[in-house]
């Protein structure tokens, strides 16, 4: 290992990419002897930069004419710079900051590295992780108080009209997770009591209450049992037909799919109900699912429920009931929400995701998706577009146009 008083060169190679660039250049310095202390390689349409830290000895000058001369015949633009040492050793606080655009703009993007310098942290990486149907890039930092960089460009988020996630790097972005999601409005673009009250010709008053609800504007539980009352006298059969008609989300399927492919365990948490929700679970592999329960008898809906209230305090108990379940702690968390019945739930999940939610969840939440792709939220989690559609690719899972919500 080189120590700081090592003599070292930092070569930078670039111009058009093409098959055999790097091996031409390290089968000519091998040669030399030269000792790789770091390297880089990154191309953006076609033009490649290649970043390379070396350490030579007394074959110094010999190396910085071999470096050259190569560049040179591959028709590179090269420069070489002198120095002392290996890098300096990252400083901690290691973090990703994942910044989502459709379109992404030069102006958030120097907004968001701003804010980042002025809390005092640097940008050791960028890559992209999407450019379709959104654009996303992630920010591997260094020095940055996580919880107090995530408050500050939230900011940004709301002025810039981007959608920006921060989170510990590292191991703690790596590994199983269980991801908790509501249904109503998240994983699916129905509301299913309004599906279910159309059928008993209430569902514009139902779809106001529901609104309200949703906004906190009025108590869960009593909103639920109001909207409920509303199903009296309709045949169970209802529930099948509402169940042929609800439509996933866009990049719904492809979430589950992705995650499923990780290990991650699954987990649907509604203030619907689970004679949807259940099979819905079912259909798609999904681990755990919870929801309230609708009264039958006699083949018809009483208009009551069945059991406790599945309100936000109860989606926040079951999420935890299932990390334990899983042996996994409320860190290694994610929670999917769009309502206020999902803030408790959101807050107890070690990443709180409020998706094309209420201003009062957006307000809450750590982080935000407000594009219309449930499967963006893989991009908060570092999963570029590349990998899954590669993915899907080597096991001939047909990937969905990013406009089309799939099943």
């Amino acid at each position: 290992m080189p120590d700081h008083a090592t003599q070292t060169l930092l070569v930078t190679v670039s111009g058009d990419d093409r098959p055999g660039v790097t091996s031409t250049l390290f089968d000519a310095i091998a040669d030399v002897g030269a000792e790789v202390l770091d390297l880089e390689q990154v191309v953006v349409r076609g033009h490649l930069t290649l970043a390379l830290l070396l350490s030579a000895g007394p074959q110094d000058l010999r190396l910085r004419g071999v470096v050259k001369s190569v560049a040179t015949a591959l028709g590179m633009h090269v420069t070489v710079q002198a120095g002392k040492g290996d890098n300096a050793p990252r400083r901690g606080g290691r973090a990703a900051v994942v910044v989502i655009g459709a379109p992404l703009l030069a102006s958030a993007v120097a907004a968001v590295a701003t804010r980042i310098a002025a809390h005092g942290a640097n940008i050791d990486r960028i890559r992209r992780l999407s450019r379709y149907p959104v654009t996303t890039v992630e920010f591997d930092i260094s020095g940055a108080n996580v919880a107090i960089l995530r408050s500050e460009l939230s900011l940004e988020a709301a002025v810039r009209g981007v959608d920006i996630a921060v989170a510990p790097s590292g191991l703690a972005r790596r590994g199983r997770r269980l991801v908790v999601m509501d249904v109503d409005s998240t994983l699916i673009q129905d509301e299913v009591i309004e599906l279910l009250a159309a059928r008993a010709g209430r569902e514009s008053e139902v779809a106001a209450v529901t609104s309200a609800a949703m906004r906190g504007e009025i108590d869960f539980a009593e909103s639920l049992r109001a909207r409920v009352a509303t199903l009296a006298g309709l045949p169970v059969t209802v529930l099948d037909e509402v169940r042929a008609d609800i439509r996933l989300t866009a990049g719904a399927a492809t979430l589950v799919r992705t995650m499923k492919r990780l290990g991650f365990t699954l987990a649907l948490v509604s203030g619907g109900f689970i004679e949807i929700v259940g099979p819905l679970a079912t259909e798609l592999g999904i681990d755990h699912a919870h929801a309230n329960r609708l009264e039958v008898r006699d083949g018809v809906l009483t208009g009551g429920l069945v059991g406790d209230i599945v309100d936000r305090q109860g989606k926040a108990t079951a999420l935890r009931r299932f990390a334990a379940a899983e042996g996994l702690p409320l860190s290694r968390t994610v929670a999917i929400g769009d309502g206020a019945n999902d803030l408790d739930m959101l807050a107890a999940a070690g990443l709180g995701i409020a998706f094309n939610a209420k201003p009062i969840v957006r307000e809450q939440a750590d982080t935000a998706v407000n594009v219309p792709y449930l499967d963006a939220v893989l991009y908060l989690l570092g999963i570029s577009r590349e990998e899954i559609e590669e993915a899907d690719e080597a096991d001939g899972t047909p990937t969905p146009a990013p406009h089309l919500p799939a099943r």
